[in-house]
């Protein structure tokens, strides 16, 4: 299993300061409630946002073949963004119009050059504080001759229902630490009405459930007794321990996240 450690990457960022006044089609953002015409920063915490288009010059900027360029705001007042291959994190502003973001680290996965090249022209366009609006569910972001337009994930993407959907495990986590999964060793997890069924990866079972919003408690699963290679019983063990008990969770689109008290946690694909 692959092992991807986070590390913090300083950019300095460029304070830009502007004016809410005389943009047409959208509603620039303030972190100040109750202003006339300025929308509140929290039209954009909770939210994710995909590329649809971004130009230069007005021309069109061809991305890297498979990729898509996504910003999520999270309700603790973070922006984690991602070009296609490292994650950048960190601390956002929308006051005055601008995006302006500190601290932001990133994650550090070797990739292929045109999605490295990629990650450092996201991250030098965030770090122009580029100014920001609202156009419907359209996010625009502008700096100079640079404008990157995005939809709101919910609807290029909607959630996934947690029931009768096959979630594949694609990640391992532990503590700060995050596994892939082994090559050719496949683990999923099917809830259904009564009950919830488990491929663990070598051995197979089922038990109950029961899940909230923001929680699922496991009853005792009863699995299969067969033995595999070491490295597969050890994966085994480690998604066993998170269909343990009470776990939160989350759904983001084709994507379920399953997090334990213990720390421990599993990401899987819809």
């Amino acid at each position: 299993m692959k092992h991807i450690r986070l590390f913090g990457l300083l950019v300095v960022l460029v304070a830009m300061a502007a004016g809410c006044g005389g943009r047409s089609g959208g509603t620039p953002g303030g972190d100040g409630p109750g202003v006339p015409g300025v929308a509140p920063t929290d039209d954009l915490r909770g939210r994710t946002f995909l590329s649809t288009s971004v130009t230069e010059g007005g021309k069109p900027r061809e991305l890297a073949a498979g990729t898509q360029i996504s910003l999520q705001f999270t309700d603790d007042g973070r922006l984690l963004a991602n070009a296609g291959c490292n994650s950048m994190s960190g601390q956002v502003s929308l006051a005055d119009g601008r995006l302006t973001a500190a601290d932001l680290a990133t994650t550090d996965m070797g990739c292929d050059p045109p999605r490295h090249q990629q990650d450092g022209w996201l991250a030098a366009f965030l770090s122009a504080g580029p100014a920001w609006r609202l156009d419907d569910q359209n996010l625009v972001l502008t700096s100079g001759d640079t404008e990157l337009v995005l939809v709101d994930r919910k609807v290029a993407q909607p959630d996934l229902a947690l029931r009768e959907t096959q979630w594949t495990v694609d990640t391992v986590v532990d503590g700060d630490i995050a596994s892939s999964t082994i090559a050719g060793v496949s683990a999923s997890v099917v809830f259904l009405a009564d009950r919830v069924e488990v491929d663990a990866g070598c051995n197979s079972g089922s038990g109950t459930y029961q899940a909230t919003d923001t929680k699922i408690t496991f009853g005792p699963l009863a699995m299969t007794r067969k033995a595999c290679e070491p490295g597969v019983m050890q994966f085994e063990q480690s998604v066993l321990a998170v269909l343990d008990g009470e776990v939160g969770y989350e759904i983001d689109s084709d994507r379920l996240t399953l997090d334990h008290p213990s720390g421990k946690g599993l990401q899987l694909r819809g």
